[in-house]
Order: structure tokens, then C-alpha cells, then sequence
């Protein structure tokens, strides 16, 4: 009897002991001003460690969140999407359980305010704030989403009249991971690494994350710079929710280095967007005085109006600011693991975890307490977009290609979900000798909410009040899907052009004009998804040949013209493979793949080359490696890897220098070194890679890789420079003969100003080339970020992609690079032996939206083999 007594006693103490503990430890972060309820479960209750003592995995954040929802009225959560590796993404609704009882009202209402036709009869006295909180888009910035337990536990479980009335009239929405899959990465890194007695050395395995880090997505690519391409599943879904809320406020809750101290914004002023209303900066200034309220009281170090600007609409904090939100960027200084020294003493874990809480708590004071100016501010966001859209000479956009339904697709699929209108252009007009067609162009008109961010999305800006960027300096879409477009201003413009209004595009398909007996199939390659074709058929081991020649041949709708690039799969010389399974695949590549198939019932042409002719070459099936690891750009090898990956379905095989080293380098016959440091590549392996080039490999060599092919004797090519030594160039780019004294503190800028952090540039191609194969205009805009450029050969073949004379499009570049960029060679081809190496200064799958570029690099995996050695350097 007295054991059944003691032992629940003891476990009761226990229990006790344990809930007094952990409210103890989260003493640490939260406000001792109000009371907590004691039914809302602590982090500690799921996680089974307090917060900071441990990184938190995803799976134990999410768990948390469901447990808040399921124990509090003021909290419901939603998914609204998944990442690549299947973790889902949520959301939590925190406001008064009356509220939520009227939540969709609310947010309907709300709503009203971005629709200048209904915004005016709104009462924005009464309306309550919407701020959206997101943390760690960066996967190794992980002290955001740590704090999110925090904000959590405080807006559910806080108790008096301050919380009570604060919820009534505010709507907290909580993003706790933007990058679940790059946040488990790092948590399990540091977390593996971690040791009993926490080391502060900046060199221990736990502060020091192998290649290629937890930054990034699955696919190694920074999701902060995706919120405009929205080109991953996860940030289409955080788009379609942003859209779906339109809050006032979004926080972008990321980390900088561990020497830095706290940084929010403002930013720098001279570099914000200048479609963004001043408006937006004095509010950000006026929550900014919150922020240095909470840290103050804490005794935190921080700064404002340095280091980072608010000019690229991709990144999380900027994005909203054109879309009528108050974008707001913090960061800490990381402790990069749980403990670690830096300048300014020891920064631990906990003490990043809880800067990012107190500025999240600062966050929803500062709106709740301003929500009537930022409800203001957005109605009139949206009235004014209208307005200066009728102000503007520019009435619209029209764009289109016929040629290439699918690339049009994904144009359209970006605007629509940016809730930018589309209409299907509903007459033939010409403007700067561009024609488009009914069917084929569509029409954006200015004057529509989202007038600020469409302009952003197709204008094309030379001048800049700063020539320093913290990111690129343009993103032009039309540019970068290489789509021919251009504005209506004037007499080009007139509202009968828009016919239907488009909701959401429809992949397209083609058609496959099949024949009773077939003597061969072909289709032309201009097909975005053309390669995504040809590996469907290489893959089932057919035989099929490429046109290195144009010719007409006669189909069921009569004679048709088919150019460079047509690929042909005669049905007579294949082995294992029937005209029925032909026949299925065809369909396939009509259905899913957007082009037209054509049966031919004979090999003699109408015109040009036969199809038995010596001038369709042989193809091969892709077996791609592409070099990594340490030192190599992980951005842009994985901008490939998701290419073939998820666009192409072509397996890559992503090899790590030091397997390279020993690697059988027979398995495959394309090899691709991105920007990068080669020089842990052995001298054998130099010589092995050299014998595999002479006997048929491609090699592609891209930006800094360049350099190491050349110095390397892989290839030919000579390079232009600036002038790094005495001279100096004035404002007109000229060189001086002294050097002229300067300020001390412009060097950074200075040095800065030479960068070519990411502009748009104007290259010719020679069409008859097999790296042109499915272009049609011989004028195309390429994205160049570095300062890498190419003389040209001494081959009058070698280099199918040259920029023109006056080659700016868009971007900054300074006077001195652009002279130097003018006829500079884009591509050069090298031959040796029987190989190919293929070098590119820029890279053409930029962030994955840059769509117009990505065929010159699969033509040189496809058709690298087939390019004559004669026209080779």
C-alpha cells in the first residue's frame, strides 16, 4: 500500500520538477509579463530538449506545431506544399479564437484592399493587421526556425488583456521552415558533430560543413533568390499562400557571419527598387524603431542601412515590397553551430535563437500597433499602381514564339501565379518589326494591380543610382526566355488587341501526323522539351540521326520545311524495336513533350538533303558526369542537375573530385566542369581525361573552368582583361595615365563597381551550327555574371555564339567591361582528337528561369560529338 502511494508521488514530483525546469530554461527567451497556460504543451514536452540545446530537425518542428494547433484555439495549421524530399510544408494561423472563428472573412475582407474598384469603401479602422513570419530559407542559417517553437509556445499560451487584445485585431501567420530540406541537412551535421563540452574554435568539424553545405534546396539552389522564378515546388506553394493571405507585413529571418553582430532593415537606401514606393521604406523605418526596442532592452548590438540592399524582387524581403507588403530582412550573427568565439565574444546558440524571437515579437507589435497606416499603405499601394499606370506612355507588353509553345507556357505559368493579368492577343500587330499572330502572342496590359511588379518583370534598365548590387542588377523574363516581345506604347496600343482573359495556361501538345507505313519519323528541335524527346528514344536504344542540313519533305499537310537540327528516326534500320512501339513513343513525344511528329513515307526530299544523305549525323545517348566537391560551384552544378534531372529525365552523375581521380572515365562520353577550383585534379588524371577527350568525349567547360581547360591543353583560347595595374579609367571608360587619389572608404565601392554581378547581354549566332540547332533568330540574350571573356578564335567556325558590338541589353556593367565584352566570344569550340571541349563564359541555366539558354548547353551534350574537327580551334 505505501508503494502504490510513493511511486505516483514520486512521478508527480518528477512530472512537477521537470515543467518547472523548463519553464525555468525558457525564462531565457520569453516575456515575464504575463501569465502562460499551462495546457499549451512547451517545446521541451515534444522535442525532449530545450530549445537551443540541440538543432531542431524538421520532423520535431512540425510535430510541435501540430501540437499547438491541437491545443489551442488560437492556432490552426495548414500544409500548403512539399519539398523534393517529400517533408511537408506548413503554416500556422495564430490569432483570438473569435477570429478564427470568422478567419475567412477576414481574410476575404482583407483582400479588398488590393482591388482599387471595392478598396475605397473599406474601413481600415477596423481592419486587423496580417503579418507573416518566415525563418531559415537558408538551411544553415537555423536559428529562425528555432525561434519559431518560441513564438509559438508565447502566442498560444500568454495570457492577460495586452495578448487578448493584440490577437483581436491582428492575424499572425507562421512559416516555421522555408528550407526543411536544407535545415535537416544542417541540424544533422551539427548535431553529429556536436561534443559534450562545447568547443568555441571556428575550426572544429562542428562549425565547419563539408561541400556542398545545407544553404541550399535538394537541388543545391538558394531558395531566397526564388521567390520571383518560382521555379521549386516549395516556393510555388509559399507564393500561392502568399497570394492566397497578402499580409502586411513579411519578416525574412535569416543569419551572416559569426564576426557580424544584428542586422534589419532599412537597408541601403540607394539601392532599393525604384518601383517601390518611399512609402514602404518610411514604415520599414517606423517597425524598425520596435526592433531596436526589444534588443535594446536586452542589450543586443545591432545595425540598420548597411550591407544589404532591397533591388532584386527574388529574394523573400523584397518580393513583397512590389506586391503591396512590407518586406522586412533580419540577420544574425550566426554561432554556425552551438558555440563559437567571434569579435565581439562568444556567440552562443541560445542567443541567436532569441534575438530572432524578441524581433519577431517586436515584429507583430510594431504592425499591431501601426495597422491602420499599413492597412492604409496597401490600398493605396494599389491605387497609385493604377494610377502610374495610366501616367506611363507604356500601355503594355505582347509576346510570343511560335515556334516553341512550351517555353511560352512557362513564361505564362510565372505571371499567373504572380496574379499578373494575360490576354490572348486577339488581332495581328506589328511593332519594331515584330509581328505576332492570334494564337500564337499574348498581351499584358499596364494597367492592372500588379503593374509594379510586371514592369519589374519586363522592363529594361541601363541606369542606376548605385552601381553596387548585392544580388544581380537585372532579371528581364521575356529577355531570359529569349521570347521575342515589346511595348505598346502610342498608337501600337489599343485595348481591342486583348481577346480572352487567361486563368492559368495549359501545357501544351503536339500533334503526330502519322502515316499508314511509315519510312521515318522526324521532328524539329526547337521544342523546349526536344531533348526530353530525343532521350525517350535513345533510352530504347533507337537509331536516330540529326540534319545537319535543312530540307523539305512531303507530309500529310503537304510539303513541309524542316532546318538545322531536325532529328529523324528511319524505321528500316532498327534493331529490337517495333513500328508499334515507334508509333507509342511518337504519340508520347507529342502528347507530353509539345511537338509536332511527322511521319514521312519516303527518303527522297523535296528539297535539300535526302534522308539517307551523309549529312544527318549519328546520335548517341547522353552519359553525363559533372565534376564537384570542394571548391566547385555547388549553384551551378546543381542548376544541371535539376535540368536533366526534372526537366529532362536524364540520369547526371554528380562525381566528387576525389572520385574523379579514379573513376573509369569509359562509363560516360560527356564530362562537365562548372565554375570552379580544379586543382586537386591529379596530373594522371589529367592524362586520362586528355586520352578520353581524343577518343570521343565531350567536354564542357563552363566560366572559370575555362581557365583550367586552357591551361591544361584542352582547348584554344585567349582572353581579354582590365587593367588591374597603373592606369585607371575615368567615366567614359578611357584609361588614365595616373592614378588620381581616391577616398579610403569608396575602395570597396570602387572594386565593386568592376563586378559584373548579373546583366543581360546581346549575342549573335551562327544558326548552321550544331550548338545553334533550334534557334531560329540569330540575335539572343545571354546572362553573363562574371568577368571571364573570350577573345576571338583564330577559326572562323570555332565560335558559334559571339557578342554583338553593342551588346548591353539590360543590367549594370561599367564603361571599361562593356568596351572590353564588345565582339568577345561567348563559345568556343576546341577539338581534340576525335573529342570536343566546348567552352562557355556564362551560364545558361541561370536560377533555372533563365529558359532561353538552356538548349545551347543540351546541344552541346547531344551534338558536341557531331561538330566537324575541321572548324574546330
Amino acid at each position: 500500500m505505501t508503494q502504490r502511494i510513493i511511486l505516483p508521488l514520486f512521478l508527480f514530483i518528477l512530472l512537477t520538477l521537470s515543467i518547472v525546469n523548463a519553464q525555468n530554461r525558457l525564462d531565457y527567451y520569453l516575456p515575464q509579463d504575463v501569465t502562460y497556460n499551462a495546457d499549451i504543451p512547451t517545446p521541451q514536452s515534444v522535442f525532449g530538449f530545450e530549445v537551443g540545446d540541440w538543432h531542431v530537425r524538421h520532423d520535431l518542428l512540425r510535430e510541435y506545431m501540430e501540437a499547438v494547433a491541437a491545443a489551442s484555439e488560437r492556432v490552426t495549421i495548414t500544409e500548403f506544399g512539399k519539398t523534393y524530399e517529400g517533408r511537408k510544408l506548413v503554416m500556422l494561423t495564430i490569432t483570438s479564437p473569435r477570429n478564427q472563428a470568422n478567419i475567412e472573412q477576414i481574410r476575404e475582407r482583407h483582400l479588398q484592399l488590393t482591388d482599387p474598384a471595392r478598396s475605397g469603401e473599406l474601413n481600415v479602422d477596423e481592419m486587423p493587421a496580417i503579418v507573416w513570419m518566415g525563418y531559415s530559407v537558408h538551411g544553415n542559417e537555423p536559428s529562425g526556425s528555432n525561434a519559431v517553437p518560441l513564438a509559438a509556445y508565447y502566442y498560444a499560451a500568454a495570457q492577460g488583456p495586452e495578448i487578448d487584445d493584440l490577437l483581436d485585431n491582428t492575424v499572425i501567420l507562421l512559416d516555421p521552415s522555408i528550407n526543411p530540406d536544407g535545415l535537416d541537412r544542417f541540424a544533422s551535421w551539427v548535431n553529429t558533430n556536436k561534443s559534450i563540452h562545447q568547443n568555441t574554435d571556428p575550426n572544429t568539424r562542428e562549425h565547419r560543413e563539408n561541400w556542398p553545405g545545407s544553404r541550399t534546396n535538394h537541388y543545391w539552389f538558394d531558395l531566397n533568390r526564388d521567390w520571383m522564378p518560382i521555379q521549386h515546388p516549395s516556393s510555388r506553394g509559399r507564393v500561392a499562400m502568399y497570394n492566397h493571405w497578402m499580409p502586411h507585413v513579411l519578416t525574412d529571418h535569416h543569419e551572416m557571419g559569426t564576426n557580424s553582430t544584428f542586422f534589419f532593415q532599412p537597408g541601403i537606401p540607394s539601392r532599393n527598387n525604384p518601383l517601390t514606393p518611399d512609402r514602404n521604406f518610411e514604415l520599414t523605418g517606423k517597425l524598425a524603431e520596435y526592433h531596436a526596442e526589444f534588443l535594446n532592452d536586452i542589450g543586443s548590438l545591432y545595425y540598420t542601412k548597411e550591407s544589404f540592399d532591397d533591388f532584386y524582387p527574388g529574394k523573400g524581403s523584397t518580393y513583397p515590397d512590389l506586391r503591396g507588403t512590407i518586406g522586412v530582412l533580419f540577420e544574425q550573427a550566426s554561432s554556425r553551430g552551438h558555440l563559437q568565439d567571434s569579435d565581439n565574444g562568444e556567440v552562443s546558440f541560445p542567443f541567436t535563437i532569441r534575438n530572432q524571437f524578441l524581433t519577431s515579437l517586436s515584429t507583430v507589435k510594431g504592425t499591431y500597433d501601426q495597422r491602420v497606416e499599413f492597412n492604409t499603405f496597401m490600398r493605396d499601394f494599389y491605387r497609385t499602381a493604377i494610377e502610374e499606370a495610366r501616367r506611363s506612355a507604356n500601355k503594355g507588353y505582347v509576346f510570343g514564339d511560335a515556334h516553341d509553345p512550351a517555353r511560352v507556357y512557362h513564361l505564362l505559368d510565372i505571371l499567373r501565379r504572380h496574379q499578373i493579368e494575360v490576354y490572348k492577343l486577339d488581332r495581328e500587330v506589328t511593332v519594331d518589326g515584330h509581328r505576332f499572330s492570334p494564337g500564337e502572342g499574348w498581351v499584358v496590359p499596364a494597367e492592372q494591380p500588379q503593374y509594379r511588379l510586371l514592369t519589374s518583370l519586363f522592363e529594361k534598365r541601363t541606369t542606376f543610382t548605385d552601381s553596387l548590387f548585392y544580388d544581380i542588377s537585372t532579371w528581364t523574363l521575356p529577355l531570359a526566355f529569349n521570347i521575342p516581345y515589346t511595348e505598346l506604347r502610342g498608337r501600337a496600343w489599343n485595348s481591342n488587341l486583348m481577346g480572352e482573359r487567361l486563368d492559368m495556361p495549359e501545357f501544351p501538345t503536339g500533334i503526330f501526323y502519322n502515316v499508314t507505313d511509315p519510312y521515318a519519323y522526324v521532328f524539329e528541335w526547337d521544342g523546349y522539351y526536344a531533348p526530353r524527346a530525343l532521350n525517350r528514344l535513345l533510352d530504347k536504344n533507337v537509331r536516330v540521326k540529326v540534319a545537319a542540313r535543312p530540307f523539305a519533305a512531303t507530309t500529310v499537310n503537304g510539303r513541309r520545311d524542316f532546318t538545322y537540327g531536325t532529328i529523324m528516326v528511319s524505321t528500316g534500320i532498327q534493331d529490337g524495336i517495333g513500328r508499334a512501339e515507334l508509333n507509342r513513343i511518337m504519340q508520347t513525344i507529342a502528347d507530353e513533350d509539345a511537338i509536332d511528329v511527322y511521319a514521312l513515307e519516303t527518303g527522297l526530299s523535296l528539297d535539300g538533303i535526302d534522308l539517307g544523305s551523309g549529312n544527318f549525323n549519328s546520335l548517341r545517348k547522353p552519359d553525363m558526369m559533372v565534376v564537384v566537391g570542394s571548391g566547385v560551384s555547388s549553384g551551378e552544378a546543381g542548376e544541371i542537375w535539376h535540368q536533366y534531372d526534372q526537366r529532362y529525365n536524364i540520369p547526371v552523375s554528380m562525381v566528387d573530385i576525389d572520385m574523379f581521380n579514379s573513376a573509369d572515365l569509359a562509363r560516360y562520353n560527356t564530362i562537365v566542369m562548372v565554375n570552379g577550383n580544379y586543382n586537386r585534379i591529379s596530373s594522371g588524371t589529367i592524362e586520362r581525361l586528355r586520352r578520353w577527350v581524343s577518343s570521343g568525349g565531350t567536354l564542357i567547360a563552363q566560366k572559370s573552368a575555362i581557365t583550367w581547360a586552357v591551361n591544361n591543353n584542352f582547348a584554344k583560347a585567349s582572353f581579354k582583361s582590365s587593367d588591374n595595374g597603373s592606369g585607371d579609367d575615368d567615366d567614359d571608360g578611357n584609361m588614365e595615365d595616373t592614378v588620381a587619389s581616391k577616398p579610403y572608404t569608396d575602395a570597396a565601392l570602387n572594386r565593386g563597381a568592376r563586378v559584373i554581378g548579373g546583366s543581360i547581354f546581346e549575342a549573335r549566332l551562327d544558326l548552321t551550327h550544331p550548338l545553334a540547332y533550334g534557334y531560329r533568330n540569330q540575335l539572343m540574350s545571354v546572362f553573363r555574371n562574371s568577368t571571364l571573356m573570350m577573345e576571338a578564335p583564330t577559326s572562323p567556325y570555332a565560335a558559334p555564339l559571339r557578342y554583338t558590338s553593342d551588346p548591353l541589353l539590360s543590367g549594370y556593367i561599367s564603361a571599361q567591361n562593356l568596351d572590353l565584352l564588345r565582339d568577345t566570344s561567348g563559345i568556343i569550340v576546341s577539338g581534340v582528337g576525335s573529342g570536343r571541349t566546348i567552352l562557355m563564359t556564362d551560364n545558361p541555366h541561370f536560377r533555372a528561369f533563365w529558359f532561353g539558354t538552356n538548349k545551347l548547353f543540351a546541344n552541346a551534350v547531344f551534338f558536341g560529338h557531331t561538330i566537324s574537327g575541321f572548324t574546330t580551334e
